[in-house]
């Protein structure tokens, strides 16, 4: 094969191979280019000026994409030019991204590695140590990033993760509409929310803002509303009914704990049965679930009271949802529950955000997935402390999973 074979296989804009050794005991390939005739414009790394004499020049060899079984490098020109207002600076070559001694494309063909697989398996596959392949992966993902349209966030939800004992709480901001987190920070304090409106957002983009979506965790509402004062705040489905389900089981506790050591031996194990929906469950453990509600009435209340709840958020007109939080509200009398009476009283404080839900529609489930997301990510890359990593991860499989629901929906 002839250097000009070489140059049309390796197909970099503007480079020629003017000379080639091949290694096959070590099975290497290097590669000599330099630029063609006619690539002879020469752009300043630090502003971009094009120059066409240069100060002077020396070889770079950077790793690139291997031919057949032969790990190749490829050994560049690189010159530097005398610029007026910057100095000596090197030039600004397309196909090298950064110092590190990679080219582009093996960069992105790293970085599209550490997609569906973990550091170390990326770092085996290519002979690479493991913090080198994450280097990689945050600069494939940060000019992923740079490159890409970023949405108006119209709904925003906001919630937090546990990370540990070490890492504690990060709060995650997310855009509802488009399923993708934008934002991570340390801790859950309204300083942390206030930080991300100061930081992250232009004062237009605050008056754009419709609902937030989020916990009944105070100080996220606060900052908020001293950021966003029209913004509308819809308190999480998930949250509240977790608070139901909590009531229940203190319920449970309550009534059982006082039947003796038989009967509490019964119920032992079913847990799992009072916090699941009745819908979900099949014919089976409905039987085991009547079953524990003949043994008391008050637990089977309780039960009925959390799955009537769930038709909150059913309604469309604001009137409505009112009148059935007031109905599910009044059965608590005489009941004498005071876990569900406790949980009564939470909603009443919280009302205006249960009913902003009919005032303007947002996503539930969009906030848990993002987080469950998160998780699955710090579980296969066992732990992560760049906090802009994670979240260009994130962000990464959002926006590649619905383009995919989107080719696939054309298709």
């Amino acid at each position: 094969m002839t250097d000009n074979d070489f140059t049309k296989i390796l197909q970099w804009p503007g480079y020629r191979v003017y000379r080639h050794e091949i290694n096959e005991s070590g099975k290497r390939l290097r590669l000599w280019v330099r630029r063609k005739r006619g690539n002879r414009k020469l752009v300043c790394s630090g502003c971009g000026r094009k120059f066409e004499d240069y100060h002077d020049f020396s070889e770079r060899e950077v790793r690139d994409l291997p031919w057949s079984s032969l790990l190749t490098t490829v050994v560049i020109e690189v010159h530097r030019v005398k610029c007026p207002d910057c100095g000596v600076k090197v030039e600004r070559v397309p196909l090298l991204p950064s110092k590190a001694p990679f080219s582009e494309r093996f960069e992105d063909a790293v970085g599209q590695a550490c997609e569906s697989a973990s550091a170390r398996q990326v770092a085996w596959r290519f002979g690479l140590a493991e913090s080198t392949v994450r280097a990689i992966d945050l600069r494939y993902l940060e000019r992923w990033s740079a490159r890409r349209n970023k949405p108006l966030v119209k709904q925003l939800g906001v919630d937090e993760i546990y990370l540990g004992k070490r890492q504690k709480f990060i709060t995650v901001v997310s855009n509802l509409e488009t399923a993708e987190p934008l934002w991570f920070g340390q801790d859950r304090k309204q300083a942390t929310l206030d930080r991300y409106f100061e930081e992250e957002t232009t004062p237009e983009e605050r008056r754009g803002l419709v609902a937030a979506c989020v916990d009944m965790w105070e100080p996220f509402t606060r900052s908020i509303l001293s950021w966003a004062p029209a913004c509308r705040i819809v308190f999480d489905k998930f949250h509240v009914m977790q608070h139901a389900n909590k009531a229940v089981d203190e319920v449970r506790r309550a009534e059982f704990f006082r039947k003796g050591e038989e009967k509490r031996q019964v119920v032992k194990g079913k847990r799992w049965l009072l916090l699941t929906r009745w819908v979900n469950l099949d014919a089976t453990r409905r039987q085991m679930l009547n079953e524990l509600f003949v043994l008391n009435r008050r637990v089977m209340k309780a039960y009925l009271l959390k799955e009537s709840l769930e038709r909150l958020w059913t309604y469309t007109y604001e009137g409505a949802a009112a009148r059935y939080l007031n109905q599910w509200i009044d059965q608590l009398k005489w009941q004498r529950l005071k876990p569900m009476e406790e949980l009564a009283r939470m909603l009443l404080r919280h009302r205006e955000g249960l009913l902003n839900y009919c005032r303007v529609k947002v996503r539930f489930g969009v906030v848990e997935a993002i987080n469950g997301n998160i998780k699955s990510i710090m579980r296969r890359g066992r732990g992560y402390r760049n906090l802009r990593y994670l979240l260009l991860k994130a962000q990464h499989m959002a926006a590649s999973r619905t383009e995919f629901i989107v080719l696939q929906n054309a298709a």
